[in-house]
């Protein structure tokens, strides 16, 4: 028998009231001592303060300070279970020796097998590493992804996923390059001159050392800006703060031993985005589609980027694979980095300096990408595996894939049959459209961990309400965003869907990325760059930001919360005809201007005309190409009511952006500086 059995059958004797005084007391009362021939020690219970907590409270305390310190990083999110504590002296006498048992196993069990003899100990070990793989199982269901499975209700915890021994073949801090694929070290090493090495735009960047007077000079000073055109982009804002923006020109052709990608990227890009080339390509021609290669080529440099043309029917897929090649090129290059000098300083001799060996942020995480529905999370994953398998006989190793796919895909059945949409809205809302997810991700080169701990990822996926509801607000208790602390490239997909979600939750993403972290979670201070510990993460941080349009909102994002010390390129193509062109229907279109003093005051004043029997747009849509399509729903009558039709529009000068999408930029121009507000427009041919 071993000490845990003992202890039951020591409580299973106690009457009701002697568990009362064990638990208030932490030891048996004196008049209930007994007797015996031989004299045992005194069995002390250190209870917790609130005595009324469950037993699978004091079960997870106990035993997650056993597992590893992520896990207790993540514990602190877990939902605390003392609602449930009130019922506790409601519950039956075997509930409460339940409990107790738990208590003594945990915290008096040393006490005990002392007592008892060390021969029982041996026995008991199975026991506890079992008592601990249930927590840990406990804590990769529901935290392994930083508190995600609580986002689904529909989906359960999924009793095979156990996760924890996961832990170390992904460790950053274990591995060590020599153990990894000869592939890794032929990119540092050996098939690149370190010449070459040293022009790689992320050693470039990563390792630039800014000075106090530059980080000033970027926090006071206004932005430089100067102009480009190109072939498929169209016109390019470039700007800075520290130096004279310069001046990109568009590479005609790309070789892709330029581009310094880490293998295998190189030889798995050309497949993975052949579906988007030309039939007719041959394998000599770039791998890249006109707009991808202009693309990639801004977000190599590591400047930030917004491009507000992304179309989903036309161009997403495309962009979606290009900012999927620069992110993992960018996680497969510092992991190579930091397992490189992993061995490097195992190899070291003593008293050398540890400054050479700055290689990462204060916490892991690299990559942060917002999408909006899961669906978009689903592909990038098949993305990132496509990219990292070389060919069908050397399969990538990828963790926690079966319930990755249950979580994250969809059931066909589940749409509604003969349901016809427009072709944007299917090609936006395809597959599963849930709003509220995260999910962790770690790569190393032959290998991937789904639903990996956030401190323990290279990448997170997640949405602005999954994002959130982990971030928490001010006054919370259990909230945690020193995750976000060292972020080096930031995706924002799809902006313009979050305006009609909750744009809130994109702004206070924002507001807390690169920020000190307030605990130091186990990090080697001699490895964390300097730019990390002088809190100048920010100015290192690239941002991606795609849209369908441009808004106020999302320029106001891209502007103000965008400091990398590279500078800012923005497409800003203008619409020259605005989609009042594609109304087919004849109608007046009056257009009244609103003179208001700040954006609030609009609002008022959009209400204050009345009484208009046909189509009115009290402000302009978000997306263009609604109002032709709206116009053109009024279809002519066999009585020529049609004639008596018009559509007024109210808009302001804070509408200008809309307003050109709509009459093009010319029109607005006019409408905007004329001193009349009122301006007629005539759609449709006279029959």
């Amino acid at each position: 028998m071993g000490k845990r059995r003992g202890g039951r059958e020591l409580l299973r004797t106690l009457s009701k009231k002697q568990k009362k005084h064990l638990r208030e007391f932490g030891e048996e009362h004196p008049f209930y001592d007994k007797v015996s021939e031989r004299p045992e020690a005194t069995q002390i219970c250190e209870l917790s303060e609130n005595s009324d907590k469950s037993s699978a409270e004091s079960d997870s305390e106990t035993e997650v300070e056993q597992v590893s310190v992520y896990h207790k990083l993540l514990a602190t999110l877990k939902t605390s279970p003392e609602s449930e504590s009130e019922e506790e002296e409601d519950e039956s006498e075997s509930e409460e020796s339940g409990q107790s048992e738990a208590e003594m196993d945990s915290e008096g069990s040393q006490e005990m097998g002392e007592a008892e003899g060390g021969e029982e100990d041996k026995n008991d070990v199975p026991e506890e590493e079992e008592a601990t793989d249930t927590a840990e199982q406990t804590l990769g269901q529901e935290q392994d992804d930083g508190a995600d499975t609580s986002c689904d209700p529909r989906h359960g915890v999924i009793e095979e996923f156990t996760d924890v021994k996961h832990e170390s073949e992904f460790s950053l801090e274990t591995n060590f390059m020599e153990e990894e694929s000869g592939d890794c070290n032929a990119d540092m090493r050996g098939s690149s001159s370190s010449q070459a090495f040293s022009e790689d735009p992320f050693k470039q960047h990563m390792d630039k050392e800014l000075e106090e007077k530059e980080i000033e000079k970027m926090s006071t000073l206004p932005k430089t800006s100067s102009q480009s055109q190109w072939p498929r982009l169209g016109q390019l804002t470039f700007s800075s703060t520290l130096e004279k923006p310069k001046t990109l020109k568009a590479d005609k052709e790309v070789d892709v031993k330029q581009l310094y990608l880490h293998k295998p990227l190189e030889s798995t890009w050309p497949k993975v985005n052949k579906q988007f080339l030309s039939s007719v390509n041959k394998p000599s021609d770039s791998p890249f589609t006109p707009l991808q290669r202009e693309l990639f080529c801004i977000m190599n440099t590591y400047r930030d980027l917004f491009y507000p043309e992304r179309n989903a029917l036309t161009n997403g897929e495309e962009i979606r694979h290009a900012y999927c090649l620069h992110a993992l090129n960018h996680v497969l290059k510092a992991n190579a980095q930091v397992l490189s000098n992993n061995a490097k300083r195992r190899d070291r001799k003593p008293g050398s300096d540890t400054d050479d060996y700055r290689d990462q942020g204060l916490t892991r995480p690299k990559v942060l990408m917002i999408v909006p529905f899961r669906e978009c999370a689903l592909r990038i994953v098949h993305i990132f595996i496509s990219l990292l398998e070389v060919n069908d006989k050397k399969k990538i190793d990828v963790s926690n894939k079966k319930r990755f796919k249950g979580e994250f895909g969809s059931d066909p059945e589940e749409k509604p049959p003969n349901l016809k949409r427009p072709e944007d809205y299917e090609a936006v809302f395809a597959g599963n459209i849930d709003d509220h997810f995260r999910i962790g991700v770690a790569i190393l080169q032959k290998s991937m961990r789904l639903y990996a701990p956030f401190y323990s990822s290279d990448i997170i996926i997640a949405s602005p309400l999954g994002m959130r509801t982990v971030i928490g607000a001010e006054g919370e208790k259990k909230r945690d965003f020193d995750f976000l602390s060292s972020i080096e490239i930031l995706v924002i997909d799809q902006a313009d869907i979050y305006l009609m979600q909750n744009w809130e939750h994109v702004l206070h993403l924002v507001k807390h990325i690169n920020l000190l972290p307030l605990d130091s979670h186990g990090v080697d201070f001699s490895r964390v760059r300097m730019q990390n510990l002088n809190n100048w993460s920010k100015y290192y941080r690239q941002t991606l930001l795609f849209s369908a349009l441009q808004d106020p909102q999302i320029n106001s994002v891209f502007n103000k919360h965008c400091f990398n010390y590279v500078g800012q390129v923005a497409i800003r193509n203008v619409p020259l005809t605005g989609s009042i062109s594609h109304v087919v229907v004849q109608l007046p279109h009056v257009f009244r201007r609103l003179e208001a003093e700040s954006i609030t005051s609009v609002i008022d004043a959009r209400y204050t005309i009345k009484g208009i029997r046909n189509l009115i747009f009290y402000e302009l849509p978000t997306y263009s190409h609604f109002y032709s399509e709206i116009c053109n729903m009024m279809k002519a009558t066999d009585n020529g009511v049609d004639a008596t039709w018009t559509c007024t529009v109210l808009y302001s000068k804070y509408d200008a952006q809309k307003l050109a999408a709509v009459v093009g930029i010319d029109r607005t121009a006019q409408m905007l500086q004329s001193k009349k507000n009122v301006h007629l427009f005539v759609t449709g041919e006279n029959e």
